[in-house]
C-alpha cells in the first residue's frame, strides 16, 4: 500500500492541456488579440501611407527644383529635352505614389476600420460581447466535469493520507517487536492500529476509484462540450484570418506599381525621349543659332558723306557668358538705333550674372547721346502720345546698363508699351513715368 502512495505523488505532473481547468481561456484571450491585431493592421497601412505621401512630396520638389536648374542651365536642344523627360516621370511617379497612398487610406485602412466595427463588439462594462460569449461558453461546458474532477481529487488525497497512515501504523508495530520493553499489551494495540489503517486506506481506495470513475464517464460529454465552444472559436478566427489575407492582397496590389499599366508607360515614354537625342541635330542647331551659322553684318566700303556718323553702339547684353559678342550696326546720324539690332538675346539662363561689354571701335561716341543731344533716346517718344499698355510684373532684379534701358526691382510693375521683338527685348514705362527697354522674360504678365 506505502509503494502505491509514492508511487502516486511521484508520477503527478501538471501539464498545460487545453482540457485542464482554466486553459480555455488562451482560446478566449484570441478573441481580444484579433480586436488589437485590427489596430495594429491599420497602424501598418497608416504609416505606410505617410511615407507613399513623403516620397510623392519629395518627388515633386526634386522635379520642379531641377526643371528650374534645366531651364536656367546651358544644356540646350533634343538632350536637353531628354534630361527634362526625367522630371516629367518624376512627376507621373509621384501622382502614382499618391494614389498610392489614397489607397492605403481610403481602401486598405476603412475595410479593417469596417470589418472590425461589425466584428468586435463592445459592452456598457467593458469587453466584448464576442468575448463573454466565449467564456460563458467553455465555462459551461467544463463546470460539471470540473467539479467531477475537484471530487476526485479530494477522494485521492483523502487515499494517499490513509496509505501514508498504514505507512506509520506498519513501521511503528515492526519497531515494537524488536524493542524488549514494548508489552504484549501495547504490541496487540500496535496491531489493531494497522488493521485499522488497512480499512481506512480500503475505503478511501474505494472512494477514490468510484470518483476517477464517475469522472470518467463524465469526460467524453465534458470533450464534446467543450470542442463545440472551440470550434465556435476557430470560425470566428478563421474569418478574421481570412479577411487580413484578404486585406493584405489588396495592400499588395495598391504598392505593387508593376502592376499598373501606366506605370510601365512612363519609362517607355522615359526611353524614347532619351533615344531622340541627337548630339549632331544639337550641334547644328548651336551651330545656326550662336556659331558660324549666324548671320553677320561684315564692315562694307562706304563712301564719306556729312550726313552720316559712324558708331558702333557699345551694348552690354543679358545672355549666356559664353555665347560672345555680337556686332551692332551702323546708324545715320540723327536716327535712334533699333532695340533688335544693337542688343543680344535675353537667356533664361542665370540671370543676375554679370555681363560682358560689346566692344565699339569709337569710345568717344557715346550711344547713350543721341542726335538731339539728349541722354534718353526716347524722350522724344514720352509723351501722351502713347496709348494705354499691358500692365507686367518683374520677376527678378536688373539693372539697366544702358541710358535708355529700365532698371527695376523684383515685384515692380510696369506698363508693356510694345510686343517683345526678336532678340527679347520690350519697350515699357516704370510707374514713375520713365521709358525705355527691358528684357522680355524678366517680367510676367497681371
Amino acid at each position: 500500500m506505502s509503494g502505491s502512495y509514492e508511487d502516486s505523488t511521484g508520477s503527478e505532473e501538471i501539464t498545460d492541456s487545453f482540457w485542464e481547468v482554466g486553459n480555455y481561456k488562451r482560446s478566449v484571450k484570441r478573441i481580444d488579440d484579433g480586436h488589437r491585431l485590427c489596430n495594429d493592421l491599420m497602424s501598418c497601412i497608416n504609416e505606410r501611407a505617410k511615407i507613399e505621401k513623403a516620397y510623392s512630396q519629395q518627388l515633386t520638389d526634386w522635379s520642379k527644383r531641377w526643371k528650374q536648374l534645366i531651364e536656367k542651365g546651358p544644356q540646350y536642344g533634343t538632350l536637353q529635352r531628354a534630361w527634362m523627360t526625367m522630371m516629367t516621370e518624376a512627376d507621373r511617379v509621384s501622382e502614382l505614389h499618391q494614389d498610392v497612398r489614397n489607397g492605403l487610406v481610403t481602401d486598405d485602412f476603412e475595410k479593417v476600420k469596417n470589418w472590425q466595427k461589425d466584428m468586435y463588439h463592445k459592452q456598457m462594462i467593458g469587453g466584448f460581447k464576442e468575448t463573454k460569449e466565449a467564456e460563458d461558453g467553455f465555462r459551461k461546458a467544463q463546470k460539471p466535469w470540473a467539479k467531477k474532477l475537484k471530487e476526485m481529487e479530494v477522494a485521492k488525497k483523502a487515499y494517499h493520507l490513509a496509505c501514508k497512515e498504514e505507512k506509520m501504523a506498519i513501521t511503528r508495530e515492526t519497531n515494537s517487536k524488536a524493542d524488549q520493553s514494548v508489552t504484549a499489551d501495547q504490541q496487540k494495540k500496535l496491531q489493531d492500529k494497522v488493521d485499522k489503517c488497512k480499512q481506512e486506506v480500503q475505503k478511501a481506495k474505494e472512494k477514490y476509484e468510484k470518483g476517477l470513475d464517475e469522472l470518467g464517464k463524465c469526460t467524453p460529454q465534458y470533450m464534446e462540450n467543450m470542442e463545440q465552444v472551440f470550434e465556435q472559436c476557430q470560425q470566428f478566427e478563421e474569418k478574421r484570418l481570412i479577411f487580413f489575407r484578404e486585406v493584405l492582397q489588396d495592400i499588395k496590389r495598391h504598392l505593387n506599381l508593376t502592376e499598373n499599366n501606366s506605370y510601365a508607360i512612363i519609362y517607355q515614354d522615359l526611353e524614347q525621349a532619351i533615344r531622340m537625342a541627337d548630339a549632331q541635330e544639337d550641334l547644328k542647331w548651336f551651330s545656326n543659332t550662336q556659331g558660324p551659322g549666324m548671320p553677320m553684318n561684315w564692315p562694307q566700303f562706304e563712301e564719306y558723306s556729312p550726313d552720316m556718323t559712324h558708331t558702333i553702339t557699345k551694348r552690354e547684353k543679358v545672355k549666356k557668358p559664353n555665347e560672345g559678342v555680337t556686332l551692332t550696326n551702323i546708324s545715320p546720324g540723327g536716327e535712334h538705333m533699333t532695340p533688335t539690332a544693337d542688343r543680344g538675346s535675353v537667356s533664361s539662363y542665370d540671370k543676375n550674372q554679370a555681363y560682358s561689354a560689346e566692344w565699339s571701335d569709337d569710345e568717344t561716341n557715346n550711344p547713350a547721346t543721341n542726335a538731339n543731344g539728349g541722354n534718353n533716346p526716347f524722350d522724344e517718344e514720352a509723351s501722351p502720345a502713347h496709348g494705354p499698355g499691358v500692365r507686367v510684373r518683374a520677376l527678378y532684379d536688373y539693372e539697366g546698363q544702358e541710358q535708355d534701358e529700365l532698371s527695376f526691382r523684383a515685384g515692380d510693375f510696369l506698363i508693356k508699351m510694345e510686343d517683345e521683338d526678336e532678340q527679347g527685348w520690350c519697350k515699357g514705362q516704370l510707374e514713375s513715368g520713365q521709358l525705355g527697354l527691358y528684357p522680355a522674360n524678366y517680367v510676367e504678365s497681371v
